[in-house]
């Protein structure tokens, strides 16, 4: 038996499903990744150290927040720019809007047709729109927060080295927390949709990587740890990382360790879930989620506590800033010779860049390592496994089980390809 599945539907980019079973055998069982290499490491090369943070977000129209951030962390360490409070509470608040509104784009577009049975999310258009609206109403409000802080969620232009361009208005940000204190009722609601669906049900022990900090969940800022308790500092990543090039995929794959692993919701949720906001360890109760979980399918599960979790934190955070107050802020920068490394949770997963400044502050040297691409080993191991328990199914069946699968782990197939 063959199974091919080109192009697959419902994942950002570009990518294939490649299963052959003889005799009840698996031959092999693999994600292909086709889209063309973008060459964003080769793009900032040469680049002045203002310029860098611009370009960056390029590489996803969906995690421009996570790249914009993780790049000026990058810049900043390089340059030895210290921010202020102010910044970080801000960048972590953009950080939430950016998780919340993927994650809304992932569970109710991409993944909940293939739970309900539904070849894509246009049925429900027609049948039930309210669940459909209610998903546009959590995604849009996402992306006008992050509008709030930084003028625009994709491809911001207000956030530079060492700050913003100027403070976000406190009036706009009042009333962003009314409208998130009125999303609670449709987050509750995207919790009960996903406590009635049944999540397939296999397991194969994983170790999952994510940011930790004791003190509030990790999106932004942490040390990189593993589900096995070892972690390393972010600008030591290449001392438990190693990517590698693999002749099915034009993204690198990745080891931690010498393992295949995987990050993620998923990953954070198991490692982090003592530091999530009370509501989102209601809906880990109510959704069955306890860690650790081996289950990659809930990993949409794991998204929406974490939606859950951002919603109230944004408001947590808006308030906390609101009681410090806003002060425009300027940093004096001289450019240096450097290495910095930034690390960051995007909605998908671990988000590292990596670059090497001269003298004159320009970039000679740029490593970006994706989420999507830390993954795909990782998925290639569990296609294997999960094929393994689902061979005594019909073609088609097992052709739907495998896209279910690829869909669970929420690719960025354009950003892995960079």
């Amino acid at each position: 038996m063959e199974i091919q599945v080109e192009h697959i539907t419902r994942v950002e980019g570009h990518g294939n499903i490649l299963a052959s079973l003889q005799d009840g055998q698996i031959e092999r069982a693999l994600f292909e990744v086709v889209e063309a290499n973008r060459f964003f490491e080769a793009v900032v090369v040469g680049r002045d150290w203002e310029e860098v943070c611009h370009i960056a977000p390029r590489i996803c129209g969906i995690c421009a927040l996570s790249h914009s951030c993780v790049s000026l962390r990058a810049t900043e360490a390089a340059l030895g720019i210290e921010v202020s409070e102010q910044t970080k509470l801000l960048r972590r608040l953009i950080m939430d809007a950016e998780v919340m509104s993927s994650h809304a784009l992932h569970a109710y577009f991409l993944a909940a047709p293939d739970f309900l049975g539904l070849p894509s999310v246009m049925p429900l258009i027609r049948d039930d729109p309210e669940v459909v609206r209610r998903a546009f109403r959590i995604k849009k409000a996402g992306y006008e927060l992050g509008e709030v802080v930084v003028a625009r969620h994709t491809h911001p232009v207000g956030s530079v080295p060492g700050g913003f361009t100027q403070a976000p208005s406190v009036t706009a940000l009042e009333k962003m927390r009314g409208r998130l204190v009125d999303l609670r009722e449709d987050a509750a609601a995207t919790v009960e949709l996903y406590r009635k669906l049944k999540v397939p049900q296999f397991e194969r022990p994983t170790t999952y990587v994510s940011l930790r900090r004791p003190d509030y969940y990790a999106l932004y800022d942490g040390e990189i740890a593993s589900s096995s308790g070892d972690s390393v500092a972010g600008d030591r990543y290449e001392d438990a990382l190693r990517e590698y090039v693999v002749s099915h995929s034009t993204a690198k794959h990745a080891q931690w360790r010498g393992e295949t692993y995987m990050v993620g919701a998923l990953a954070r949720v198991n490692n982090n879930w003592r530091q999530l906001r009370p509501e989102a360890q209601e809906a880990m109760g109510a959704l069955g989620l306890n860690p650790a979980c081996h289950n990659p399918f809930m990993n949409t599960v794991a998204q929406v506590v974490e939606l859950v979790h951002c919603l109230e934190d944004s408001i947590a955070l808006i308030d906390e800033i609101g009681e410090r107050g806003l002060s425009e802020e300027e940093v004096e920068i001289e450019p240096r010779a450097g290495r910095g490394v930034g690390v960051v949770e995007a909605p998908r997963g671990l988000l590292i860049h990596d670059y090497w400044y001269d003298e004159q502050g320009r970039c000679t040297k740029a490593k970006c390592v994706i989420p999507t691409g830390q993954n795909l080993a990782n998925l290639d191991a569990d296609m294997q496994g999960y094929l393994a328990e689902i061979t005594d199914r019909s073609e088609d069946e097992i052709r739907l089980r495998l896209e279910m699968l690829v869909r669970a782990y929420d690719p960025c197939i354009s950003c892995s390809a960079h």
